[in-house]
């Protein structure tokens, strides 16, 4: 450490690092200020000038390099403005904040007052300005109304048009309502004459300091100002206060309170605790106020879940308080993405960052937010604070237990006197209460008075001068000690620094009614996080039991942190409340839970994150309070505990104040500099204010705290990975999605604006590789569990926010450098422009549609007709959905179509080769027309096709969707030719058709239906009308017209009397039939069927039970049963939403009838002895036939007792389903008997009763299953284990049975 030390070492414990003046610079004079939007329409007064940094102290910190473009853009960011005597010149506060690369903060606090222009050029310069405009404006006279109107031409870009609106109104303050007629020409009637008018600009203070004590930079900024205007110079010269803050003013230690003294009065402030909230010291209360409660949580869920959050309003401040108290809120996680609260005008461009962003812009008075247009809004939450509302984006989940959390919040408003609903009548903000409230105070009392007011812990200016050099004068003070043995007095001193003491004892106990509004605030502030920190300490109480933790050291894991998983989402997800999962599912796919999860992971080998250290706290604190099962989750809101105890913390620390700094004194300065002049800003002694004392306590302190650290740090670094590299790696890490968390606000260069934009395009293929993988990784995976290998890890909830989260990244792809912004939905734009041409194409050619953007999907199927491939076809089909009303839910859904027809890469492919669009669509650094990374993106998307999605189906259940069935007879084995009349009635996830009469001879036809889901069974039927009944038929195929879902219903067999079992109606159970797509993509990468109804051969031969081909063993037949059950528990153990369909469980191949039908015909006595077809329904009829006529003869010997009622429900379901007016056939009595018996919990209980009846020595064989007891009370066993559940039937099986 050198010499400069204290001015740069012990930098990090300073309170404030820079004090820093902004203003005009007399040298370069009048400036217009490009960057800030300059609109030459406006009276030279209105127009911005640039701002420079005339002075800031010290040079520079080495922990905290001044970045003099960047503060002073933010200092100022509306460039210089000019009053004259007739406007109003309040002094106005806003803070701010720069975000430096690594993410961590530096606070700005500025002060911005008018002074008056003593320079006689700079007041000719704005002369020659005003008379230049009024020529030109008298020159246009005559068109003057029309000027404004066309200020944005349809041509500039968007960027440009947003610029142009925020500036096409003056800026506020300006404006008096008696110039109200004139305004809009620009030409206020009182304009600026050098000779009558004075002319006043803005000059802003500000203090830099590396955490957010906004309330005491507030209150010491002030302090300044005041002395600068009073009518009396300050105590001290203002150096001495400057010097005070910036060398030897420390931060406060964690959990302590500091005083330090302004001009007038003295400044509290506190630091939370080691396990407390982090500081965050901006009024929450005013957030509160300006939103209302409902507002803020829908603003705070939309943080949480990443999307671009927009905050306009007039006021700095505003933009900041929201800003920044919408960040604190989010404890124990921290926004990742792009946060600028407060947007200068020069970076109007990052508006369009086609990633999750959180910034503020400046309104002007009087501007329509229907004039702002902005590159993006498909994801966007736009949040008007002036005018206390909120636009949300759609598909928007809401915060769980939201009603409940509403009203705790609202009574902690009440409880201090404010009211949930927000807004205000006095239109100031209530942050500048605070100093309108010193201002006042300080007027009320005649300024002599104040000085020499010893509450103030000031002294009047000879008595302070008098003390501070008695004091600090060694020779004097043994002159006075002397003084003091030998009895005499030296009065005048001694009540001065009695005096001194009794006001420090003082101000200990009473306190002015500024400090208690800041603690009221304080309290407030943190009763309202804790409420937010609560919420979150229920939600993830045991997040760490799904913590995946599998590295043995932290370089390992650094280096494989992509491809591996870190938490275990869905089993977290199957653990919360149904309520919740709708927002969960969302926000665990965030970046900030991303990297939550990392410093979870990387606490096992480094030191823990405080937020994390501090969360986990709570978590344990709250375990050791109240001892739940974690396996326990309950939606029941559960109120915060911790109120009391925080709002006690913050109070004792500021009753009772830890460590008082040094107060401000005089120093060694050159006498006659600086004079001080009333409602001037002297000019500061820089050699005095460039560097700090040396021999300074605290400074020292923490020197040697910093050595400890230092060396700590040498030690470790040759155990752990090597600092840089480590630091590289978690960049790397966490750097997905988020390449620019801060835009660089010094450098503007266009090279700087193209590489920012080829860094959006590098963040957005990688986050597109990213999600695609994840979605097929997620899909594949469950679908090799379906298949039976290992354990499924997604739900239908969580691909639904996988595909919303890709619907989000398209549309701001689509949205990355638009030329010009149409509606709300860059994607949906694009296609309109493209329909546009294509229809007109089509117009001129005539031809039905242009080859090029059409081709036919080859047949899928027998007997169906092609299905058209065409994005405008898809286009068609959406625009028709009356269900949705905004352009974007249309690209939503159309994005989802093409996913669900595998042709979404194919489609997007087609839209973009229109390149003379593309071209006059976007600029050149868009996403869109970088050629590689399209086509890299494009193939990316292509994955997607090697799986099946329901996404639009599942979706939009209330639609009406055109369907086409096709019943295929097999033409070698029957009549082509029918003349019963058929009929047919289709059946899905989400209802029916009802009954369809098909014309004869015709097989074929199409029907419009609300959406039928997945599609299940097919019922086919005919009334055996006429010569030709009979009928066999192969397979029924039905298709979704819009989707080109096809599915297979497998018959096989014969419907009619006398022939096969004799029925007339089937009911069949469908299988999803893949597409065999001729596109490159997904060849050879095929999903397995979803389902599959049994086989015709087995249906066939099952009829002609002559034991053809294999005949099962015993084993296979008991391992199908068992088997068959297993998949019946299975599909009750999964989410409802997702179960599918239970009838294919029941009915389909290898379904529960079709194993207990293999059970029933073992050992069935073949055909040959009865010379004609016996089905095991007549085994069923000869049982219930017996029971009956023993139940009359009255010989029930043979029958044991308790099967009395289990006989009655057995003859009583039999002749039932005998009874019914439908003509089923055999098979289809069996099959029903069967699901009945299942549905009513009634199977396990005829079992024995079958095998025990007298009849079955006739009809079964001495070996079959089912006359071997031990295997009867086995299949007994595994039959009962249904009962647990609630097993429910399609209508189109139990229809007309009456039991």
């Amino acid at each position: 450490m050198s010499a400069t030390m204290s001015g740069s070492g012990s930098a990090p414990c300073r309170f404030a690092h820079y004090f820093i003046i902004c203003g005009i610079d007399n040298e370069t004079g009048l400036e217009p200020d490009a960057l800030a939007g300059e609109n030459f329409d406006q009276s030279p007064l209105k127009r911005t000038f640039k701002s420079k940094v005339l002075v800031h102290y010290p040079e520079n910190i080495e922990c905290n390099p001044f970045d003099q473009d960047a503060v002073n853009m933010l200092c100022m960011p509306k460039g210089l403005s000019f009053r004259t005597q007739r406007d109003s010149r309040t002094p106005q506060f806003h803070s701010f904040l720069i975000t430096r690369e690594d993410g961590s903060r530096t606070y700005g606090f500025v002060h911005t007052f008018y002074e008056e222009v003593t320079s006689p050029q700079i007041c000719s310069a704005m002369q020659t300005l005003h008379q230049m405009h009024q020529a030109e404006h008298n020159a246009s006279a005559h068109n003057c109304p029309s000027s404004s109107s066309s200020s944005s031409s349809s041509s500039s870009s968007s960027m440009d048009s947003l610029a142009s609106s925020l500036d096409e109104v003056e800026s506020p303050s300006s404006t008096s309502s008696s110039q109200g007629g004139r305004r809009s020409c620009g030409c206020s009637g009182e304009g600026y004459d050098s000779v009558r008018d004075t002319l006043y600009v803005s000059k802003a203070m500000c203090l830099i300091t590396p955490m957010p004590f906004m309330h005491a930079c507030k209150r010491f900024l002030s302090q300044i100002h005041q002395a600068v205007i009073s009518h009396q110079p300050p105590p001290l010269p203002l150096e001495s206060y400057i010097y005070n803050i910036l060398y030897e003013v420390p931060l406060p230690p964690p959990g302590r309170s500091l005083k330090f003294h302004g001009v007038y009065e003295p400044i509290l402030c506190q630091r939370p605790g080691v396990g407390e909230l982090p500081l965050a010291d901006f009024p929450l209360g005013e957030a509160f106020r300006l939103l209302g409660v409902e507002n803020l949580v829908q603003l705070f869920t939309c943080v949480l879940l990443e999307m671009q959050i927009l905050l306009y309003s007039q006021d700095y401040q505003r933009l900041m308080v929201v800003a920044e108290g919408i960040t604190t809120l989010l404890f124990p996680f921290q926004w990742q993405h792009v946060y600028v609260p407060i947007l200068p005008a020069s970076l109007l461009h990052f508006l369009d960052a086609p990633v999750p962003y959180l910034m503020g812009l400046q309104s002007k008075e009087g501007t329509d937010r229907s004039k702002l247009e902005l590159p993006q809004e498909a994801n966007l939450c736009f949040v008007d604070v002036d005018n206390h509302c909120i636009e949300l984006p759609e598909d928007f989940p809401q915060f769980p237990n939201k009603t409940e959390f509403i009203q705790e919040l609202s009574e902690v408003l009440l409880s201090y006197g404010l009211s949930p609903e927000g807004g205000n009548t006095s239109p100031e903000p209530a942050v500048s209460t605070q100093t309108s409230m010193l201002e006042k105070e300080l007027k009320s009392t005649s300024l002599s008075e104040l000085v020499d007011d010893r509450r103030n812990g000031n002294l009047g200016g000879e008595a302070l001068d008098m003390l501070e050099l008695l004091q600090g004068n060694p020779t004097l003070e043994r002159l006075q000690a002397l003084a003091k043995r030998t009895g005499v007095k030296v009065a005048r001193l001694e009540t001065l620094a009695a005096g001194q003491k009794a006001v420090r004892d003082e101000s200990v106990g009473g306190r002015s009614p500024v400090e208690e509004e800041e603690l009221r605030n304080a309290k407030l502030n943190v009763q309202l996080r804790e409420v937010f920190a609560a919420r979150f300490a229920t939600m993830f109480a045991d997040y760490e039991s799904f913590v995946i933790q599998n590295s043995p050291d932290l370089e390992s894991w650094l280096t494989n942190r992509e491809q591996m998983h870190n938490f275990d989402k869905a089993s977290f997800l199957s653990d919360q409340p149904e309520p919740y999962l709708p927002f969960l599912s969302h926000f665990i796919e965030t970046q900030m839970f991303a990297t939550f999860i990392d410093n979870k992971i990387m606490s096992q080998w480094e030191e823990k994150e405080p937020l994390l250290r501090v969360f986990d706290g709570r978590i344990e604190k709250a375990r050791l309070y109240n001892v739940r099962a974690p396996s326990l989750r309950s939606s029941v809101y559960q109120k915060c505990t911790f109120l009391k105890e925080s709002a006690q913390a913050i109070e004792q620390r500021l009753r009772k104040i830890d460590h008082t700094a040094i107060h401000p004194h005089l120093l060694d300065m050159k006498i006659g500099q600086g004079k001080y002049q009333q409602g001037f800003f002297p000019k500061l002694q820089a050699d005095v204010l460039a560097s700090g004392p040396t021999n300074n306590k605290w400074s020292n302190r923490t020197c040697s705290t910093q050595r400890r650290v230092d060396r700590h740090r040498q030690q470790n670094e040759h155990l752990v990975l090597d600092n840089d590299l480590k630091e590289k790696y978690m960049q790397e890490a966490r750097n997905l999605g988020k390449n620019l968390r801060q835009p660089k606000l010094s450098d503007l260069s266009p090279a700087v604006i193209a590489q920012t934009n080829w860094k959006f395009v590098e963040g957005l293929l990688k986050e597109c590789k990213m999600k695609t993988k994840r979605m097929l990784v997620e899909k594949m995976g469950r679908e090799a569990v379906e298949l039976g290998h290992g354990e499924a890890n997604i739900t239908g909830l969580e691909e639904n926010t996988l595909i919303a989260s890709l619907c989000d990244l398209l549309e701001r792809i689509w949205s990355h450098g638009l030329q010009v912004k149409q509606g709300k939905s860059a994607l949906w734009s694009h296609l309109l422009h493209y329909q546009a041409r294509e229809e007109k194409n089509e117009m001129l050619s005539e031809s039905p549609v242009s080859n090029a953007q059409e081709r036919r999907k080859p047949e899928s199927s027998v007997g169906l007709p092609a299905l058209r491939v065409s994005v405008i076809q898809d286009m068609r089909h959406i625009q028709n959905m009356g269900e949705i009303k905004t352009d974007v839910g249309r690209a939503r859904a159309w994005i989802r179509l093409s996913l669900e027809k595998k042709l979404l890469s194919q489609h997007l492919k087609q839209l973009l080769s229109n390149q003379a669009l593309t071209k006059k669509l976007y600029k050149r650094y868009a996403f869109l027309r970088c050629e590689e990374e399209k086509e890299q993106f494009l193939f990316h998307l292509l994955s997607l096709n090697a799986v099946d999605y329901f996404c639009f189906t599942s979706v939009f259940t209330t639609i009406m969707i055109p369907y086409r069935a096709v019943i295929i007879p097999i033409k070698k084995l029957s009549n082509t030719m029918t003349t019963s009349n058929p009929w047919l009635c289709v059946s899905g996830e989400l209802g029916d058709s009802g009954i369809l009469q098909i014309t004869k001879n015709v097989l074929e036809m199409t029907f419009d239906r609300q959406n039928l889901g997945k599609l299940t069974t097919v019922q086919l039927g005919h009334d055996n009308s006429g010569l030709l009944a009979k009928w066999l038929v192969d397979c029924v195929m039905v298709r979704n017209e819009i989707t080109g879902h096809t599915y297979k219903f497998p018959c096989g067999r014969w419907l009619g009397k006398g022939v096969d079992d004799g029925s007339l109606e089937r009911v069949l159970i469908g299988e999803f039939v893949v597409p065999c797509n001729d596109d490159d993509g997904g060849r050879g990468a095929k999903t397995p069927p979803l389902q599959r109804s049994p086989s015709q051969i087995r249906r066939i031969s099952i009829t002609s039970l002559t034991g053809r081909g294999n005949k099962p063993t015993t084993v296979q037949i008991q391992e199908s049963i068992g088997e068959a059950v297993n998949n019946i528990i299975k599909h009750f153990h999964k989410p409802e939403k997702e179960r599918g369909s239970l009838t294919v469980l029941l009915c389909g191949e290898g379904g529960l009838v079709w194993a207990l039908e293999q059970f029933f015909h073992h050992g069935f006595r073949s055909a040959r002895i009865f010379q004609k077809n016996v089905f095991v329904w007549d085994f069923y009829e000869r049982i219930v036939a017996f029971m009956e006529n023993a139940d009359q003869i009255g010989d029930l010997q043979e029958i044991p007792e308790p099967l009395g009622p289990n006989c009655e429900s057995f003859c009583r379901y039999v002749n039932a389903i005998n009874n019914m007016p439908r003509n089923i056939g055999k098979d289809g009595k069996f099959q029903l008997l069967v699901c009945l018996g299942a549905r009513d919990r009634l199977l396990p209980q005829w079992l024995p009763l079958l095998a025990e009846c007298p009849v079955i020595t006739r009809m079964y064989e001495e070996n079959a299953l089912l006359r071997d007891k031990l295997t009867v009370s086995s299949l007994v066993g595994v039959l009962e284990t249904l009962s647990d559940f609630p097993i429910t039937l399609e209508t189109s099986f139990t229809k007309s049975v009456e039991l």
